[in-house]
């Protein structure tokens, strides 16, 4: 497989990397199918651990070699997993030697961040009680 970067709703940095926001307005079919391949890629629990383990490491990256060892898996399927982040464009890698150091993109995070926040000063929508349910 290609080693493709994904590219989510206005990468390019203007304005429109925060609008629409999914909560402003409709996203078009092409932004929801690229998106659901970013939530796609953070929909596991071990590739949740891994971009929480990237992201939280003083210094800013972290060495494959200290990664592996904080799961019951094998090398490659640590392998596979940060491969899926990086293509999905949630972190970035740089070989040295013979190990790989992994980096959070947070620009990344931040658009994902902007596109779920709702915007400020906005009242909350009332709930409306579900059919059937007793009041």
């Amino acid at each position: 497989m290609p080693n493709q970067e994904l590219v989510v709703l206005g990468q390019d940095g203007g304005t429109a990397a925060c609008c629409p926001g999914l909560l402003t307005a409709p996203l078009h079919e092409g932004q929801a199918e690229t998106l659901a391949k970013v939530f796609k890629a953070l929909g596991d629990p071990v590739r949740l651990r891994l971009l929480s383990m990237i992201a939280s490491r003083a210094g800013g990256e972290v060495c494959v070699c200290d990664l592996t060892p904080a799961f019951d898996l094998s090398q490659p399927t640590i392998s596979h997993h940060l491969k899926l982040l990086r293509q999905a464009g949630l972190i970035d890698s740089e070989r040295r030697g013979t190990w790989v150091y992994y980096r959070l993109i947070p620009e990344m995070t931040d658009r994902l961040a902007a596109l779920l926040t709702r915007p400020a000063g906005e009242p909350l929508p009332e709930r409306t009680a579900p059919a059937g349910a007793a009041s």
